[in-house]
């Protein structure tokens, strides 16, 4: 596919790794590295070539701290699975795991070597795909007139619990580089790791289990090593990211749905037994969902799992995301409100009327820090009018807060002079980035997108299907094939609507009404892919019309949004 080149300003080269990332036991920070590459860019390369070459991973780069950190909200810090152990590795050997990650990924894909509907340590794929395709796939039993009920898990341990010889054989057998192989194999025997809190030894001891948690590379070997967990069951559905799975099972009856969910908890067990993966059982949450328009009683029928019943929730937390059985988003942003006047009360001693940090410095914490508390689920689900008046009064304070102007201050005076615009055009303007990136994603890679309608011109026609009555049946039918386009006000039957994977991209509809072929995310990404011809405007700019759009609606923003 050819793009239209765009003119740019001269940037710095990127660097591959977040340069805030802590040092390890060398304490060289990436500051260093990246003067160094400055300097001389070809030292480093001629350092780490080799080593990739010839699949080896040098024991002085194996060296590692262990920052004990307590997990919080745990009853008692008495035994150790209530701490967490950070690792902090080498700078110079975490530059060179994040290339190899590169390069893994990109094979991850064209080997399969992990599952579509794992959501995690993938470039392209976020946790609000997995919130959008559970809630896609509720919708579409519900369609067929199923009961639909999901089973939450965790893994335990995680990381820990990764096998060296049986990753290895996985990747052997799904054709991965031999070099890769090779390095996989070194890099994760022989590690030393020292410990660090109150009283520790200063010594370094063998560490011979697991992947450590630190590493670039570590998220993606795990969701490799796990990949084999997605097991094929029929009328139902497994998805996950990273170590947390919702298996959810649809049938005519909630008691069927129990039954179903048992025994698929029991296939998941047998099958993770031989690679040293167990799931923790306390930590198992269960939910029946029903539709808005249910009449009947909400089910209480448990699960029983290794001899513990687990009851229904009536609201439960997965990857950050509150649901409800019926995926009302109310309590979802009514947490979300909560968390950001908490945040908003910490902060705000920072600069106490007339005093305190300068109002740039409170407008940098009010978008790095109290916008994402504040807005984190409305990829997703827009908020409903009764918490949206209350989230934009929030807004109102916090917008006060940095301008120091009074309560009677005329509120389109003050988003001015906040540089902050207002709040439900600032959820608009999210749904639309978060739209176009979902239209823009290979649908090989995003398990949302492949679940789009048909008629959105995505870069691949790939289409994801729904085992359902023992068939396949497409997934657009289920919500009457409606033109993606289609706005929901304007839908000729009020009973058709859109699903909420098709509703966030119809937020993207103002940035790509006059495209044919929409362009891919990232052209790494589509390496494997048949190129289509044609001349489009690529990803960046598309971004770029969002963002005018978020101006010409009256939201002057300094320095972007």
């Amino acid at each position: 596919m050819i793009y239209k080149k765009e003119k740019k300003k001269k940037k710095k080269k990127n660097w591959p790794v977040c340069l805030t990332s802590a040092p390890g036991p060398d304490h060289i920070p990436y500051s260093v590295w990246k003067s160094v590459n400055r300097i001389k860019p070809s030292l480093i390369p001629s350092l780490q070539d080799p080593l990739l070459a010839h699949g080896f991973h040098p024991p002085s780069l194996k060296k590692a701290l262990g920052i004990v950190l307590d997990k919080p909200g745990k009853p008692s810090y008495d035994a150790p699975s209530s701490f967490r152990v950070i690792v902090l590795l080498r700078t110079l050997s975490k530059i060179l795991e994040r290339l190899v990650a590169t390069r893994l990924s990109a094979q991850a894909t064209i080997c399969s070597l992990i599952h579509p509907l794992q959501c995690g340590s993938l470039p392209g794929r976020s946790t609000a795909d997995a919130a959008l395709v559970l809630q896609h796939n509720v919708e579409s039993f519900h369609r067929l007139r199923y009961r639909v009920s999901t089973l939450f898990l965790d893994v335990k341990g995680g990381f820990d619990n990764v096998e060296c010889p049986s990753l290895l054989s996985r990747l052997h057998r799904k054709g991965v580089s031999p070099y890769l192989v090779q390095w996989t194999g070194s890099f994760l025997r022989d590690h030393t790791c020292r410990l660090t809190f109150q009283g520790s030894p200063h010594s370094f001891a063998p560490v011979s289990v697991g992947v450590p948690q630190g590493s670039p590379i570590s998220p993606l070997l795990f969701v490799i090593y796990v990949s084999s967990l997605h097991l094929e069951i029929p009328r139902s559905l497994i998805i996950s990211y990273v170590d947390d799975f919702a298996v959810t099972v649809a049938s005519p009856s909630y008691r069927s749905n129990v039954r179903l969910l048992q025994r698929s908890f029991s296939s998941l067990k047998r099958k993770a037994s031989p690679i040293n993966i167990s799931f923790s059982v306390p930590k198992t949450e269960l939910i029946h969902w029903r539709t808005t328009k249910s009449k009947e009683p909400p089910c209480s029928l448990p699960v029983q799992l290794e001899g513990q019943f687990f009851h229904p929730q009536s609201h439960l937390k997965w990857l950050g995301f509150i649901f409800t059985p019926s995926i009302d988003p109310r309590s979802h942003f009514s947490r979300r409100y909560s968390l950001a006047n908490a945040a908003l009360a910490t902060i705000r001693r920072l600069s106490p009327p007339g005093m305190g940090l300068p109002p740039h410095l409170c407008l940098s914490l009010a978008r790095s820090l109290l916008a994402p508390i504040l807005l984190y689920g409305s990829t997703v689900w827009n908020p409903p009018p009764s918490i949206m008046g209350q989230m934009s009064v929030f807004w109102h304070r916090v917008c006060r807060w940095i301008t120091n102007c009074f309560s009677s201050t005329n509120l389109t005076c003050l988003h001015r002079e906040a540089c902050l615009p207002p709040l439900p055009i600032l959820i608009r303007h999210h749904r639309r980035l978060a739209g176009l990136r979902l239209i823009c994603s290979p649908p090989e890679i995003n398990p949302a997108t492949a679940r789009l309608a048909k008629s959105v011109p995505t870069f691949s026609p790939h289409r994801a299907t729904l085992i359902a009555r023992g068939k396949i049946t497409s997934q657009p039918y289920l919500f009457f094939n409606l033109d993606w386009r289609s706005a929901p006000d304007k839908l000729r039957n009020p009973r058709y609507r859109h699903n909420a994977i098709t509703a966030l991209a119809n937020a993207a509809t103002p940035l790509v009404h006059d495209i044919a072929t929409l362009p891919p995310i990232s052209l790494h990404l589509t390496e494997y892919l048949p190129p289509v011809p044609g001349v489009v405007p690529s990803y960046v700019r598309l971004k770029l019309r969002a963002k005018q759009l978020l101006l010409s609606a009256g939201a002057p923003l300094v320095g972007g949004s």
